[in-house]
């Protein structure tokens, strides 16, 4: 039995075989038992998979979907499946054990069989239970999906250096997944029962990697078709360098339905700002925050949003440097633009000159800013006069944060005599 396996796993006919198949078939049934009949809500989250690793995705989302209610933490046992597949992708191991599943405190049950077959193995007439996966690629996924799972998380960097170093390719598919999984379209589904996959540094500096062998290929053809369906990139708190910002602005460019781009505490600076700026205006919501931007920095955010095709409609820029510049520049683009809607400048120096500035452009009629951020910006009593004027005719304004400012007992009563106003539309204060 083992000689069969092994002849089928390793046999290019039989990988494609596995790969062809699931291709066939991806639209028309739902791996697992008796899945035939799905419930229409469940074929609405199970989108038609794009690439093999959604479709995988898609394979363990029904085990977990059937059998997770069976245990206590899916995620856990999930965990010590995928160490267990990873040490036999390591070590060309596919043949199971019950001392592999003691090693790895492993206990048979329905939801185990969900991932791994027993298989009778007999030897001098007597007979034995041994496990394997359905497929090695199987194996190779599961392996995979560890990466993303564990608490700390192997360095992409090394398996690479060890799928260099091994000559017979056994970690060739495995890290195939590995770049798969680094896409959060292939990871969602997933989510509903192992909760967050994938957003630790390193799987983020995972993704980064994976754009970088994008641009290096310099194929647009490919790198369109990997990336072109994203919905969301983020990379909050990961330190990137300008060649990264230099790859992000490909990818981005290439992205057809990107909604998201988080770029929080990302240390971008304005170097890095001038190489995404010409493509920011894709995004529908952007966030900038903590990233040393500056002055100048707005002034090409600015540009971004005058373009007549800018889709930008939240927008963070709090902890930037920001100062009443900043506001001047910022409001001299809200009247062309049309999509904008939620702004954060908190935590910026704009004083009171900058929000008199934002004041202004508050009470034209064509201001569609429904969510302002003022929080810790230096605002004190001097200027909320103007702020409350623009309360008072203002038809968008829905929410206002303006915590850690000096307004002192007096500006908050010219603020309620505007929020009094049956003019002003402020929910929320």
């Amino acid at each position: 039995m083992q000689n069969i396996l092994e002849e089928l796993c390793n046999s290019p006919d039989g990988l494609l075989f596995i790969f062809d198949g699931l291709d066939e078939f991806k639209d028309t049934i739902d791996f697992g038992d008796n899945r035939r009949n799905t419930e229409p809500q469940d074929r609405k989250q199970q989108q038609v998979p794009k690439t093999i690793t959604q479709l995988y995705s898609y394979y363990i989302y029904n085990i977990l979907k059937n059998h997770s209610r069976e245990i206590e933490n899916p995620r856990d046992v999930l965990l010590k499946i995928g160490e267990m597949a990873f040490t036999g992708v390591s070590e060309k191991k596919i043949v199971f054990r019950d001392g592999d599943l003691i090693e790895y405190n492993l206990q048979p049950s329905q939801f185990l069989s969900g991932f791994l077959m027993e298989l009778l193995e007999r030897d001098d007439s007597v007979q034995s239970v041994v496990y394997t996966f359905p497929h090695l690629t199987i194996q190779e996924f599961v392996a995979a999906l560890t990466q993303f799972l564990t608490p700390d998380p192997r360095d992409i960097r090394h398996l690479l250096s060890d799928a260099h170093s091994e000559e017979d390719g056994r970690f060739e598919i495995f890290l195939r997944f590995v770049a798969g999984l680094s896409s959060p379209q292939a990871t969602r589904p997933l989510e509903e029962f192992l909760g967050e996959i994938g957003k630790s540094a390193t799987g983020k500096r995972n993704l980064l990697n994976t754009l970088h062998y994008l641009f290096e290929s310099q194929s647009t053809i490919l790198a369109r078709t990997t990336v072109g369906s994203v919905e969301t990139l983020t990379f909050s708190g990961l330190r990137l360098m300008l060649i990264d910002c230099a790859v992000l602005s490909q990818t981005i460019g290439l992205c057809e339905t990107l909604k998201e781009l988080d770029l929080e505490n990302c240390y971008i600076q304005i170097e890095g700002l001038q190489c995404l700026g010409p493509v920011l205006h894709k995004c529908q919501e952007l966030r900038l925050g903590i990233n040393k931007l500056g002055d100048s920095g707005v002034k090409l955010l600015s540009a971004a949003l005058r373009n007549p095709d800018c889709k930008i409609q939240e927008l963070g820029l709090n902890e930037n440097g920001l100062t009443d510049s900043s506001a001047e520049d910022l409001t001299s683009t809200f009247c062309t633009n049309r999509s904008l809607t939620v702004l954060d400048l908190g935590n910026n120096k704009l004083g009171d000159s900058g929000i008199k500035l934002l004041s202004v452009t508050l009470r034209k009629p064509d201001c569609g800013i429904e969510e302002l951020m003022l929080t810790n910006v230096g605002l004190t009593y001097s200027c909320i006069g103007d702020l409350a004027s623009a309360l008072s005719t203002n038809r968008s304004l829905k929410f206002l944060n303006l915590g850690y400012n000096k307004l002192g007992d007096s500006g908050v009563k010219l603020l309620s005599a505007a929020l009094r106003n049956l003019a002003c539309e402020i929910q929320k204060l």
